[in-house]
């Protein structure tokens, strides 16, 4: 019964910690309300979106997370009365960062035996995910709210206005300089650019977007052949702004931020959560610093 409470402590819903034991969620449902009868008080508030944690669910969860890590780290890695291994960490965040920052940081870790599951999205999406225990861990790009998660700051990443050289004027002096010059957006309401255009113009871009797409990687190729001018963040085209291939149309001393947010339900995360935690918060910070 503690096993099934930890397991839906931590997954933030019945179905998440059913399929994190391999049992059913009557199974867990069942074994959690024979717990609650035991103790005699309600751990768990269910509604639409998941359960949440009483404060003395929290409090036993603490208590009882250490212990019970040590006793699966003693059997080699296998939680207790289970023989099989760790189920995998499923990781959440943009495509484009995952690829080339998070994922290869990982690969130790998928080499000593962790087993990921990565899926790629925006942020309000996998943050629901994580709500319902379809997620262990998410890598935002906003503060999430509510009680059932926990988001913790990473670093800032730094956003700059970029073309190819020759495809538009450099630098730009005023937003006019950039009429003729089509504009490359992660979607077709422009955040990124609308943002940009907002904290270092200081106004309101009305533009449509020439192209959108989904991923930092494809408007910064767009941008490298020429396609128009766009904003990304500088890890995601350092290099190529040192060769020249890029350029930096705008170049200021005081350019647009947005702080990512590591974000995972609240309660302790099992320990091979955990050692994924930790090496996404350090390949983040190096990538972004």
């Amino acid at each position: 019964m503690w096993r099934t409470f930890l397991a839906v402590h931590a997954s933030g819903s019945l179905s998440g910690a059913a399929r994190t034991l391999g049992v059913t969620q009557p199974a867990v449902t069942a074994q959690l309300r024979s717990l609650e009868e035991v103790l005699g008080e309600r751990l768990f508030e269910r509604s639409a979106r998941g359960v949440t944690p009483t404060p003395r669910a929290d409090e036993l969860a603490a208590r009882l997370a250490g212990p019970f890590a040590a006793v699966a780290e003693a059997i080699g890695g296998a939680g207790a009365g289970d023989d099989g291994p760790h189920p995998p960490v499923r990781l959440g965040g943009a495509a484009d960062l995952l690829a080339e920052v998070v994922v290869p940081a990982l690969a130790p870790l998928v080499a000593a035996g962790v087993r990921l599951q990565v899926v790629p999205g925006s942020s309000g999406a996998l943050v629901d995910s994580l709500r319902a225990g379809v997620l262990d861990l998410v890598v935002a790009s906003e503060r999430p709210r509510g009680r059932s998660v926990l988001a913790t700051p990473l670093t800032d990443e730094t956003f700059i206005l970029v073309a190819a050289p020759g495809v538009a004027p450099a630098p730009v002096a005023s937003p006019d300089d950039l009429g003729a010059v089509p504009l490359l957006a992660y979607a077709h309401d422009v955040p990124i650019l609308r943002r940009y255009w907002r904290h270092v113009f200081g106004a309101r871009l009305e533009r449509e977007p020439a192209l959108t797409f989904p991923d930092l990687r494809a408007l910064r190729e767009a941008a490298l052949a020429g396609a128009g001018a766009t904003a990304l963040p500088l890890h995601a085209c350092r290099e190529v702004l040192a060769s020249g291939r890029l350029v930096d149309l705008h170049p200021s001393d005081d350019p647009p931020i947005n702080t990512l947010f590591l974000v995972r339900r609240s309660g302790a995360p099992a320990p091979h959560v955990e050692r994924v935690r930790a090496a996404v918060t350090r390949a983040v910070i190096d990538a972004l610093s």
